[in-house]
């Protein structure tokens, strides 16, 4: 049985992740492969860099705690002025997030991942998904998480590389076109309401693709569950935590670790545990 976990896009959502990956571990199911779209893609290479134990969970865990919106989302009104003025491709300097990989993805290149690595892109020109496999782990994780309008695009060869949550922001099709006969979804982004709207624009922007996004989940569990099994971990259900708040990284993890135990605890209906080890 090829295991494969698959993390989704969802920006500081994406720190239900880490509580999800230590609920698994504490269940003895590691994965076999990662395929990550976005933050996902970040949180993917984290993982696959450690070896699979609740000790690498614990640190993941720790780097989100530690983190807020301006390691990421810098501030800065001139550069965020020239982009709305379309004399820039991008708002926000991509140099934090690139110094955050570097500093905590253990990877000169994807192919090198102990734990067989996969990310997403899109093609800023064509708008096709690009699957990551090999070359620049650095780059190939920056691409993946390149916000359109937030972001510069990412030039890899020829290409020029976009956030792949556009096209795929869960990419259970690449997990099981890689061999996975179990794929199991560490889903960040949740469907339920707001209970405030987001002020600021590019906030507003990434919320209303997500809500797209998701509907994507759903076709693609339809699609794929007679060709592997699908267990989904159910995201963050908090609906105050916007996908731009990184305040909240202790209730995300909380929460995602809960859901997770819960749901992997019903081993009768989800899944057979007897392989991990």
């Amino acid at each position: 049985m090829r295991v494969a976990f698959v993390l989704s896009g969802g920006s500081s959502l994406g720190a239900s992740q880490a509580g999800m990956l230590q609920a698994l571990y504490e269940h003895g199911i590691r994965p076999d492969l990662l395929v990550g779209t976005s933050v996902g893609a970040i949180n993917a290479a984290f993982i696959a860099s450690r070896p699979p134990t609740i000790e690498t969970a614990f640190a993941l865990q720790d780097i989100w705690r530690s983190l807020n919106r301006g390691d990421v989302f810098p501030a800065n009104p001139i550069r965020a002025g020239l982009g709305l003025l379309g004399l820039r491709d991008h708002s926000v300097s991509a140099g934090g997030l690139r110094r955050l990989i570097r500093h905590h993805v253990d990877l000169e290149r994807l192919e090198d991942a102990p734990i067989s690595l996969h990310v997403i892109a899109a093609d800023a020109l064509t708008g096709d998904e690009v699957l990551l496999s090999a070359g620049s782990a650095v780059d190939a994780i920056l691409a993946s998480a390149a916000v359109p309008g937030v972001f510069a695009p990412v030039k890899w060869e020829s290409q020029l590389l976009i956030d792949g949550g556009v096209v795929n922001n869960t990419p259970i099709s690449h997990a099981v076109e890689l061999g996975a006969d179990r794929v199991i979804v560490l889903q960040a982004l949740g469907s339920g309401p707001l209970q405030r709207p987001p002020r600021a624009a590019w906030a507003a922007g990434v919320i209303a693709v997500s809500r797209a996004l998701t509907r994507r989940l759903a076709d693609d569990i339809a699609r794929y569950a007679g060709e592997a099994e699908l267990i989904v971990l159910s995201p963050s259900q908090l609906g105050a935590i916007l996908p731009t708040d990184f305040g909240r990284a202790d209730d995300l993890i909380a929460h995602g670790r809960r859901e997770a135990d819960t749901l992997l605890g019903q081993r009768g209906r989800v899944v057979p545990l007897a392989r991990a080890a």
